[in-house]
């Protein structure tokens, strides 16, 4: 059984009220989007409604992301994602006593500008996959009821993400012009500790071959 295999049949047996709600966290370039785009369509194939988001619907304008300057770690933490209108928008209507009206994006980062995504009504024990960076922050942690975290070393993450074009200038993980990435990822693991809030930890260092390093059960 594959790492996606145990993930999906744990995650299917799982309702949540209204919605069960799981985070795919890690940094760029470890395969958030292919893992968390392949739980979602595992769980509809076992039955499951699915709502698939991602934090990218949920950026700052870039006046806000870049406040502290453009190559500051700390902005890059603190400053990429607006977590208020995440939660408006997306988390608090799938929680309970939630009204589960929903949008699953509202802002686009590529044209720094507003997104008008219709309100959707989530189907009662749906289940929503998010993905992003910084998922187990403390403004994020109490909104999930499964986590994933996947893990692998910037010496790995950063080459890859650089072959992928996904924002990485220079694959060498020491450059300077991916100081911002790798500190402000820093901050986020000695702040918010997501290997040891997550329900699962994997380790997706070898491509294509991810293994479970820790499931909290």
């Amino acid at each position: 059984m594959t790492v996606l295999d145990e993930v999906c049949a744990s995650a299917a047996g799982l309702y949540g009220e209204p919605v069960l709600r799981i985070a795919i966290d890690g940094v760029d370039g470890v395969g958030k989007t292919t893992f968390a785009d392949q739980l979602g369509q595992a769980l509809v194939r076992c039955g499951r409604q699915v709502i698939r988001s991602s934090a990218d619907g949920f950026h700052n304008p870039r006046a806000v992301r870049h406040r502290l300057g453009r190559g500051s770690p700390e902005g890059f933490y603190r400053d990429s994602y607006d977590y208020v209108s995440l939660r408006e928008n997306l988390l608090v209507p799938l929680s309970p006593g939630g009204s589960r009206q929903y949008r699953e994006a509202v802002f686009d980062h590529l044209t720094d500008s507003a997104v008008s995504a219709p309100w959707r009504t989530a189907p009662e024990n749906a289940i929503l996959v998010f993905d992003g960076l910084f998922l187990h922050r403390p403004e994020l942690a109490e909104y999930w009821d499964f986590s994933v975290f996947l893990d692998a070393p910037f010496e790995v993450t950063v080459p890859r993400g650089a072959s992928r074009g996904e924002g990485f200038g220079d694959p060498d993980p020491r450059a300077p012009s991916n100081q911002r990435y790798v500190e402000g990822n820093q901050m986020y693991f000695d702040e918010a500790q997501p290997k040891s809030r997550a329900t699962v930890v994997v380790n997706c260092a070898e491509l294509g071959a991810p293994s479970v390093v820790t499931w909290r059960r």
